[in-house]
């Protein structure tokens, strides 16, 4: 079964003034449509065509070479997007709780270290590409990544995930792309950080 762009879980307009009404139509409806239909593109045929889009990421050296670059790609593009979206919410913003926050505290000495560090990743990440905050043998790290790679690919579990491509932000903070992660930290939906983080 072809991959789909999942529905928006908040209205286009939610995340505002932080992330604004035609960032997120066009973000949503143009960008990831664009890598949806590429990666059915470059699926179609295959023994991959109905297998879960975490499972072929994690399996791109068994791609067929030909169809691999778009997939990583594209694919990646739909895993990420997907994520992030989930990962927001009009009623995000504030600190985690209980066993994340606990976990965040011990692995980077706060939560303000944390934020300092995912920041300092997603600013410093050359180009296009992604911050995240992931489990890595059962430890929590913070890593980058180039284009719309991810690290499920690398064996980690993003937890959670700053796109910092420009089509992310661009309309709004132009080239100041720390302002953007600023005001993005006050639409993370830290429950569902918390469910994916509980569910390992």
């Amino acid at each position: 079964m072809a991959y789909v762009v999942p529905p928006l879980p908040y209205d286009y307009n939610a995340l505002e003034p932080h992330i604004d009404e035609q960032t997120m139509r066009i973000h949503h409806d143009k960008h990831h449509q664009a890598y949806v239909d590429k990666v059915n593109a470059a699926l179609e045929g295959t023994e991959w065509a109905d297998r879960p889009i975490e499972e072929v990421l994690t399996s791109l050296e068994r791609i067929p070479e030909d169809k691999r670059t778009a997939v990583r790609n594209n694919g990646g593009g739909h895993y990420n997007h997907t994520l992030f979206w989930e990962s927001m919410s009009p009623d995000g913003g504030g600190a985690p709780e209980g066993d994340l926050a606990a976990a965040i505290d011990a692995a980077f000495g706060s939560f303000a270290d944390f934020q300092a560090k995912l920041k300092d990743a997603g600013v410093n990440q050359f180009g296009s590409g992604w911050a995240w905050l992931v489990l890595d043998g059962g430890a929590l790290a913070v890593v980058s990544t180039p284009n719309q790679d991810n690290p499920i690919s690398a064996g980690m579990t993003p937890l959670l995930g700053v796109d910092v491509w420009e089509h992310a932000y661009y309309l709004t903070y132009q080239n100041r792309r720390p302002d953007y992660i600023d005001a993005w930290w006050a639409t993370v939906d830290w429950s569902r950080v918390a469910d994916r983080f509980a569910a390992e």
